[in-house]
């Protein structure tokens, strides 16, 4: 079974302060400390294994992809009467005042982990655990690269939901100064994100070994210097008002669209990641199966002749290869008797799936997020993309033939199909299981504990999106397009390219980001759906506030902790 990695970093130190001198001097055989760890392998493996744990937060609302959900324009409130703090994420209010401590604290964590690793290997000598001198410093380049790439993706996601923040760069630097401005919050991304890229060894996607997967490498953070740099530029000009074509260093230089478009050319040339042969097929709907009664379980899947890829790189266990995943969360199985309880379960599958409804394969979630109808009735029905996208209720082609409606608030009949819960029989026909609890061979069938499918952060097809916003040119869109049956676009277009990022990556957690850095965001959600709340009709609509500037507000903790040196953002 597919195990999640956990920190085992022991911070105790035993030192016997009544010896000689010569026993202070013996090596400490007991505990893990800064001056011994970081010293092997299997020391940056733990160290790397914190710096990843970091990513998972335990409130929802810190969680990336629920939070960017709920704040897009493709996809409602929802859930249940109850579920009022989905609501307001949803209107742009602030339901607690620490709705997102959780994901500032956490990369804070996985930040200064990041810069740990970045200090201490640097003077680590594995030659004595490799077989020659390449070998143990391609793995050194490899640790303090991946650290790096690490740490800009942390204070990437803090700049993108709270602007510039508190820089703290050095594992011992002091925590307690004040926020950094927006350019220089981007010139540090920048800036590690550039040296990771030159410091990874380059190695091709096919040769990857398999316990690496999941793991950053030197094209990841080629894909995500074009993210940061569009994002910043697009905030800049568009939200801001200061236009510019640029992305600062922290060193005074800056990257150009060309730089960048060059490193993206690295990763399309070089990388071995490609696009899979059908969209479908990267999503866990596609893995058909027979159930022992000789029912097919989704008949939409088997009519189309889907075949799931897999999430487990090049080789894996179950599917045929997938090619196109590049960065992503990991999740596994929990248990109640963690003090954590779902936080190591896909979240986003679980709050977004048909709330009450207990089908196959579609399984029971929280009814979160459903789908705007406008992106359903917009979207052409000869690209499959749709339907591979949008789950459709009362269909019984696509499993929701038993459907029952009412159960939650904002529902329009549509829901995520790419993150939701996925459920079939047992041997016996006597229950629902989850699939990745059947594929794993695990016992727990709790419907809030048996979401392991992969967010992904990045994919390929983004590059080539990137690549064509990036030079203007419609190369890579028009691929994206061919992969789905599409005719290519005659020549780019900045409009043309946002309807096909809508299309491709909807519900991928990226809308939103679009949305602000492209100025749109304003103009957005100025619209009114009719929805049945819980049973009744209501209209649904909502009230983006431009003063926030796409912002969400600093933890009131935090503020109160900084006595006074972090100021409040915008709006709120």
């Amino acid at each position: 079974m597919k195990k999640l990695i956990y920190i085992t970093f022991l911070a105790g130190l035993i030192f016997a302060t009544s010896c000689s001198q010569d026993y202070l001097d013996t090596d400490n055989l007991y505990g893990k400390s800064l001056e011994t760890f970081y010293s092997t392998p299997q020391d940056i493996k733990e160290a790397m294994a914190g710096v990843y744990n970091a990513i998972y937060t335990p409130n929802v609302h810190s969680n990336e992809s629920v939070a960017a959900s709920l704040m897009s324009d493709l996809m409602l409130g929802g859930g249940g009467a109850d579920d009022k703090s989905a609501k307001w994420v949803d209107n742009f209010e602030d339901p607690a005042e620490d709705t997102y401590r959780d994901m500032w604290v956490q990369c804070y964590n996985g930040i200064s982990r990041a810069s740990a690793i970045i200090e201490k290997t640097a003077e680590a000598d594995f030659s004595t655990y490799f077989s020659s001198p390449e070998e143990a410093q391609n793995y050194k380049d490899q640790a303090i690269g991946e650290a790096l790439f690490m740490r800009a993706f942390f204070y990437f996601r803090l700049a993108k939901f709270f602007g510039g923040v508190p820089l703290i760069v050095t594992f011992d630097a002091p925590r307690d100064v004040a926020r950094a401005t927006y350019t220089e919050t981007f010139a540090q991304i920048a800036s590690d994100l550039k040296l990771a890229i030159e410091t990874m060894p380059s190695v091709a996607f096919a040769n990857i070994p398999e316990s690496d997967y999941g793991h950053a490498n030197k094209w990841i953070a080629e894909a995500y210097l074009a993210r940061v740099y569009l994002f910043y530029t697009g905030y800049m000009t568009n939200i801001e008002g200061q236009a510019t074509t640029t992305l600062p260093l922290v060193d005074g230089g800056s990257l150009s669209a060309s730089d960048v478009q060059s490193h993206l050319e690295d990763c399309m040339n070089n990388s071995g990641y490609g696009l899979v042969d059908d969209f479908r097929n990267l999503w866990p709907y596609s893995y058909v199966i027979i159930a022992a009664n000789d029912t097919t379980v989704l008949p939409w899947a088997h009519q189309n002749e889907l075949s799931w890829v897999g999430q487990d790189g090049h080789t894996p266990t179950f599917g045929r290869g997938n090619n196109e995943t590049m960065f992503v969360q990991r999740f596994s199985f929990g248990d109640w008797g963690w003090s954590n309880g779902n936080i190591y379960t896909n979240r986003l599958a679980l709050f977004t799936g048909l709330r009450d409804n207990s089908l196959v394969p579609f399984g029971q979630g929280w009814g979160w997020c459903t789908v705007n109808p406008r992106l359903f009735t917009g979207w052409d029905d000869n690209d499959p993309r749709k339907l591979g996208s949008i789950l459709q209720v009362g269909q019984a082609d696509q499993g929701t033939g038993d459907y029952v409606g009412d159960k939650g608030d904002h529902e329009t009949g549509l829901f995520n199909k790419k993150y939701t819960a996925i459920q079939y029989w047992d041997n016996d026909d006597q229950a629902n299981v989850g699939m990745f609890v059947q594929l794993y061979d695990w016992g727990n069938t709790d419907m809030q504990l048996m979401h392991a499918q992969d967010f992904i952060f990045m994919r390929y097809a983004d590059v080539l999106l990137m690549h064509s916003e990036i030079s203007g040119t419609a190369d890579g869109m028009n691929a994206v397009r061919a992969r789905a049956g599409l005719d290519p676009v005659a020549a780019y277009s900045l409009d043309a390219l946002k309807e096909e990022r809508m299309h491709e990556l909807a519900f991928e957690a990226l809308r939103w980001f679009d949305l602000v850095r492209w100025g749109d965001v304003n103009t957005a959600f100025n619209e009114t759906i009719p929805v049945r709340n819980s049973g009744s009709d209501a209209n649904y609509s909502v009230t983006y506030r431009p003063e926030t500037k796409g912002l969400v507000p600093i933890p009131e903790t935090e503020m109160r902790l900084s006595n006074g040196v972090y100021e409040q953002n915008p709006g709120w």
